[in-house]
């Protein structure tokens, strides 16, 4: 297969140098267990994937954009009971996207798309902070899983491990899926306290005391056509995203 000039780890310095590009994307994963049936790396693998096809989408409508590897690890401070989820705290986040941020600011490259796949990361205050110590790159973020409504493809609620996620791995990479024979249903116990349990206050989920089985939401209905379905619909929409990026004016965003 031919390189392809918006994956970074493909390329060479000679297309870099003549790229131009508009648009850096930075997929953003995590390591950790997915229910019996779904391998640590779901979350990476589906950044991955999203991110390159709606990369590639955009390039063909002449954007100027490119992917960065994958961050695996996020935040799973609920997890670290659970051997071998990986975390990240929220201030080591900072401190890397600091760093990149700031190697983009030097170089003149003037926008940066986070691309998330982990629940459990959430850019946006990290994001507030180092926009104002670099105001020259525009940065922006997005959970790829609500690049779509999911209503349309899934019937059963969740959000982890579930029908989406597992009928997302069936379409990419089923050799990594065990049989849903040996899945767990993703039972999952509610917060007692209402207000956390209808969702306008938030507390952490202590993740083993949620979940048996680490899944939350049934996966029993996934297929490998509704993921197909569903990342058509999810990389479609980023990608129109990141064409609009691409062409936008940062300091004239405003109708």
């Amino acid at each position: 297969m031919a390189p392809r000039p918006y994956i970074l780890a493909e390329t060479t310095w000679k297309t870099v140098q003549e790229a131009n590009y508009e648009v850096v994307i930075l997929p953003w994963g995590a390591t950790e267990a997915h229910n019996y049936h779904l391998p640590y790396a779901t979350d990476n693998i589906q950044a991955d994937y999203v991110a390159a096809e709606a990369a590639r989408k955009a390039w063909d409508q002449g954007a100027k954009v490119v992917v960065l590897p994958c961050i695996p690890f996020g935040v799973n401070t609920g997890q670290l009971d659970i051997t071998l989820d990986m975390n990240l705290n929220p201030s080591t986040q900072l401190a890397i996207l600091g760093d990149i941020v700031h190697t983009l600011a030097r170089q003149g490259i003037p926008k940066l798309v986070i691309l998330n796949g982990h629940g459990g990361n959430d850019f946006r205050q990290i994001l507030r902070e180092l926009q104002a110590d670099f105001p020259n790159v525009f940065l922006s973020t997005l959970n790829w899983f609500k690049a779509a409504d999911r209503n349309q493809y899934f019937s059963a609620p969740g959000d982890h491990a579930d029908e989406l996620e597992t009928s997302v791995m069936l379409h990419l990479t089923p050799d990594l899926v065990s049989p849903l024979s040996e899945a767990g249903n993703g039972a999952a116990r509610q917060f007692r306290i209402a207000a956390l349990r209808q969702g306008w206050a938030w507390a952490q989920r202590e993740w083993s005391q949620v979940s048996a089985d680490t899944g939350v939401g049934n996966p029993a209905a996934a297929n490998a056509e509704k993921g197909a379905a569903f990342l058509e619909a999810v990389t479609t929409n980023i990608a129109q995203f990141l064409v609009e990026l691409a062409a936008a004016d940062p300091q004239d965003l405003y109708e």
